[in-house]
C-alpha cells in the first residue's frame, strides 16, 4: 500500500486555478519530491495534504486514511514543516524542543523525544542557546529536528533547504535521507533542483498545478536525453507533453 496517494486533485481560488487535475503517489520509506518554479502549485498541494487547505475536487488518502473524513487520524501520523516556519526565538533551541514535545508524549517519553530532536539538528552546544541568536542555516537544522523527533509516518518539508549554504544544505539532505532509511516517508519541494536529485528517490515536475512528468531522477534524465533535472524541466516545459513513470 503507497503511503500518499493523492488522485485528480484540483484547486481554485477566485478564478484562478490552482491545482489542475493533479494525481501521484508516494510509496512507503520513500524520499519524494515535487519540484517546479514558484507559484506552480506545490504549497498548496502541500498544505492540502496536511489538513491546512480543504480539498475541492480529488482524493487524497495517507496510509489508507482518507481526507476529509480522516483529518484527525492523519494529523497524528505526519508532520509539516512549511518554508516559512519560525522558533520562539525568546526559548534555547533545547527548551523549544522540549515545548514542542510536550504536545505529544507525557513527560517520562518527552525527553527521548528532544533527545532525538537534539540529535537530528545536530547544534552541538548551541543548542543551549537562545533562538535568536542562531543563523538561517540553524534555525532551519532546528526546525528539521522538531518536525523530525516524533518519528511521523510522513514528514511533509516545504522548501527545507531553502536559503541555506552548502554545508547546511549538506546535513539537512543527510538527515532527512536517514529518516528514509528507517522508514519514515519524506514528501517534500523545493525549486532547487539540484538538491532534489540529490536527495529524492523519486521526483514529481508540476506546472501549472499539474504533474508533466514524474519518475526517479535517472530514468528522466535518460528519457529526455539530459545531464541533470533542470534540463529535464525544461526540456518538459518547452515540450508541452504530460510523462509519468
Amino acid at each position: 500500500m503507497p503511503a500518499l496517494v493523492v488522485r485528480n486533485l484540483s484547486k481554485n481560488l477566485g478564478k484562478k486555478q490552482i491545482l489542475n487535475d493533479l494525481s501521484f503517489e508516494v510509496g512507503e520509506g520513500e524520499v519524494f519530491g515535487l519540484i517546479g518554479s514558484n507559484g506552480a502549485g506545490k504549497t498548496t498541494t502541500l498544505r492540502t495534504i496536511a489538513t491546512l487547505l480543504q480539498i475541492q475536487s480529488g482524493e487524497i488518502s495517507v496510509l489508507g486514511h482518507k481526507l476529509p473524513q480522516a483529518a484527525n487520524e492523519v494529523r497524528r501520523i505526519l508532520s509539516y514543516l512549511p518554508e516559512d516556519a519560525g522558533a520562539y526565538k525568546h526559548l534555547r533551541g533545547r527548551e523549544y524542543l522540549e515545548f514542542v514535545a510536550a504536545f505529544f508524549t507525557h513527560q517520562e517519553k518527552a525527553a527521548d523525544i528532544v533527545a532525538r530532536g537534539v540529535s537530528i539538528a545536530a547544534l552541538g552546544e548551541r543548542i543551549n542557546d537562545r533562538v535568536d541568536t542562531y543563523s538561517k542555516g540553524m534555525m532551519r537544522r532546528l526546525l528539521i529536528g522538531r518536525a523530525l523527533m516524533t518519528k511521523p509516518q510522513l514528514a511533509i518539508l516545504d522548501e527545507p533547504n531553502s536559503g541555506l549554504d552548502v554545508i547546511n544544505a549538506r546535513e539537512v539532505r543527510r538527515v532527512i535521507q536517514q529518516a528514509a532509511k528507517n522508514g519514515m516517508t519524506v514528501l517534500l519541494s523545493s525549486h532547487n533542483m539540484l538538491e532534489v536529485e540529490l536527495m529524492c528517490d523519486r521526483i514529481a515536475l508540476i506546472h501549472g498545478g499539474r504533474i508533466v512528468a514524474s519518475g526517479t531522477p535517472q530514468a528522466l534524465k535518460t528519457r529526455y536525453k539530459a545531464t541533470n533535472i533542470e534540463d529535464v524541466f525544461t526540456s518538459v516545459l518547452s515540450g508541452s507533453t504530460v510523462s509519468g513513470a
